[in-house]
């Protein structure tokens, strides 16, 4: 039941209220301690988008599992979702929430993948090179072992691919070699 729309609006709502009450960046971690735990459990998830429990008893699952961890705003916020209906939207407002941070305060997030670990000299020569790419932007950073790449790199950033692995040239060399134009077709 994804509705974007629905998620980004209420994201917006709460991103107002947390500047407007100077809880930024704490209604920040208690958006990613949700997200997280709707991550880590498809159980939780399940309850929140069933239809058959009511809305106290969801209201108690979510007390139970924030307890004291999530600023008061924050609870307010989902005791709202809850009492409108929308608490099986409460994946997409974190996600859409966490877009919109990064956009107010200019972050791009970099997925890195790699086929081993990286060094951190290494690594930080190529993140140099994208900072220098964006200036004025903040870079976060998401790194990912694959070992199918054989070597080298992959580097996605927003709706760019920047591929540099071993695996990459591999299927170049094969279609080059299957693509020969100095052998005639016989």
């Amino acid at each position: 039941m994804q509705n974007p729309r629905l998620a980004a609006r209420y994201a917006k709502s709460l991103l107002d209220l947390a500047i407007e009450q100077n809880s930024l960046d704490t209604t920040l971690a208690d958006v990613q301690l949700v997200d997280s735990i709707c991550r880590q459990s498809h159980e939780f998830v399940m309850v929140l988008r069933s239809p058959v429990i009511n809305g106290d008893k969801k209201q108690h699952v979510v007390e139970a599992l924030m307890l004291d961890k999530v600023h008061p705003l924050f609870k307010a916020f989902i005791t709202l979702l809850i009492s409108k209906g929308r608490e099986a939207n409460l994946p997409e407002i974190a996600t859409a929430y966490m877009e919109q941070y990064r956009a107010m305060k200019n972050i791009k997030t970099v997925k890195l993948t790699t086929a081993a670990p990286l060094a951190d000299a290494a690594k930080d020569a190529i993140l140099a090179r994208v900072a220098a790419s964006l200036p004025g932007k903040t870079i976060e950073v998401k790194t990912a072992i694959n070992p199918d790449l054989i070597g080298g790199f992959v580097l996605e950033m927003e709706d760019k691919l920047f591929d540099a692995s071993i695996r990459k040239d591999l299927i170049d060399i094969k279609s080059q070699f299957t693509q020969n134009i100095y052998v005639s077709k016989v």
